[in-house]
């Protein structure tokens, strides 16, 4: 009798010791020094193999535990893989929970309003997100010589000719993307995003136009590039569709510069005989497609125009911008401010 007694004694002492070790494990901290550091889970890893790896980094202080408490808290198959930023002082609950959130160390991309597809591919290749190569797979080569562009899922692509890139769609704005997150996936949150800022109103103003948003984002995508403010921008668009709709060319050097693959922010007389269909010193109506990817400010300016008697702007060195309503205006206004 007194043995099963003192039996009972050791296994009730082993029990306190497992439950004791077990709070100390998992809800305490591993290191009492105040230490980050980027951790990964690869897809396709067991749990067993991130306890081990948490284990090697000194992050936790047990590994078993670790596997016992993602068991019993119902979340062993819910942790995402990623890269999270891990506090020596966090316990192992914590980090569980944290690899269940799916919160994990995003990095934040800003893509600025009027780059094209070159100045993108470069800033992505830059970060070691993706090489340029595997960027224009997705989005197409900005010259339109592209077999096929996928356009599935969304439905403003559905007016852009299939051999066209993604020009003018990749949506300008600040994104935080996960390490792990490929190039298709980057590329369909700035579509997302292109198709949740084209609101119902803009859409149903296009239409009632008879005009398309392919239409539409390749005027934004010159408006962009021609001027900075929300009032010049407007009153640009409507010079801009006021010239075609009187059998004008477009003329604007943004095109030429598309078309050339150049940065350099002059243009010259001979620049404008480029044989591109970008060219709008050469060809009437629309370049062949978007030049540039608009923000939202040039969007709503390519769709409500301001009317005005102008039909020639310019820029003067200052910055301003010049409107003449004849040529002859225009010429003296390109020898006054433009010297």
């Amino acid at each position: 009798m007194q043995i099963n007694k003192r039996i009972i004694y050791l296994f009730s002492l082993f029990c306190l010791f497992l439950i004791v070790f077990s709070i100390n494990s998992i809800f305490l901290s591993s290191s009492k020094e105040v230490e980050a550091k980027l951790f990964t889970i690869e897809k396709g890893q067991t749990v067993k193999e991130i306890a081990l790896n948490l284990k090697t980094e000194k992050l936790i202080k047990d590994q078993y535990a670790f596997i016992i408490y993602a068991a019993i808290s119902g979340k062993y198959t819910k942790i995402q893989a990623g890269e999270y930023l891990i506090s020596s002082q966090m316990s192992t609950a914590k980090i569980i929970n944290l690899f269940t959130s799916g919160e994990t160390n995003k990095e934040k991309l800003t893509i600025i309003e009027g780059w094209d597809l070159r100045d993108i591919a470069k800033y992505l290749e830059e970060k070691s997100i993706t090489t340029e190569e595997e960027f224009y797979a997705i989005t197409g080569k900005p010259t339109g010589e592209n077999e096929s562009v996928s356009t599935e899922n969304f439905n403003f692509l559905s007016d852009k000719p299939e051999n066209l890139s993604l020009e003018g769609y990749l949506f300008p704005d600040t994104y935080y993307i996960n390490k792990t997150d490929g190039i298709d996936i980057i590329i369909n949150k700035m579509l997302k995003n292109f198709d949740e800022k084209i609101s119902s109103d803009l859409k149903d103003e296009i239409k009632r136009q008879k005009k398309t948003i392919f239409e539409i984002v390749t005027m934004a995508s010159m408006i962009e590039k021609e001027v900075k403010t929300m009032e010049d921008k407007k009153i640009v668009s409507g010079i801009l569709w006021k010239r075609m709709d009187s059998g004008m060319r477009l003329q604007v050097d943004a095109t030429v510069l598309y078309a050339q693959g150049d940065e350099n922010s002059k243009v010259y007389i001979k620049d404008t005989q480029i044989n591109s269909p970008y060219n709008t010193y050469r060809n009437d109506g629309l370049p062949l497609g978007p030049i540039s990817n608009p923000g939202i400010d040039s969007v709503i300016a390519a769709v409500y125009p301001t009317k005005t008697a102008y039909y020639y702007y310019l820029s003067a060195n200052d910055g301003t911008t010049i409107w003449s309503k004849t040529l002859e205006e225009h010429n003296r206004n390109k020898a006054k401010y433009l010297k």
